[in-house]
């Protein structure tokens, strides 16, 4: 359903874009697009979204914070110059697959929080005659 709402999507822009009907059908096009981004479902499923966002987004701050605490430990920690060297390295890798792991879980949480929210306002939309 998802990959046929963004088809749906794509092909709006697409024509939008591209039209050569002038600026009366994209005015048309545009009002109606304004009327079904401006219905309380959609703008529920929006501010859904961005608050599930927002809140994702603050786990890949704090999980880098940890990883330049730990590498910084690790740099200054006791030992010659090859165990601090080696020691850093470590952290580094550990801190790095601990990153990308952050990232990636972020962002397939915003991405399905922007799907669902895509595909409910276009369930909206349809109900709404947009």
């Amino acid at each position: 359903m998802r990959g046929k709402t963004g088809l749906v999507v794509g092909l709006a822009v697409g024509y939008v874009l591209g039209t050569r009907a002038g600026r009366e059908r994209y005015e048309q096009i545009k009002t109606q697009w304004l009327k079904l981004w401006n219905l309380d479902p959609v703008q529920k499923q929006v501010t859904k979204a961005k608050d599930f966002a927002k809140s994702s987004a603050m786990a890949l701050p704090s999980t880098l914070w940890e990883a330049g605490v730990k590498v910084t430990k690790a740099a200054t920690a006791k030992g010659t110059p090859g165990e601090r060297l080696d020691a850093t390295l470590k952290a580094g890798a550990d801190s790095a697959e601990e990153v990308g792991k952050a990232a990636k879980t972020t962002g397939k949480a915003v991405k399905e929080a922007a799907d669902d929210a895509l595909e409910d306002a276009t369930e909206s939309g349809e109900r709404n005659g947009a």
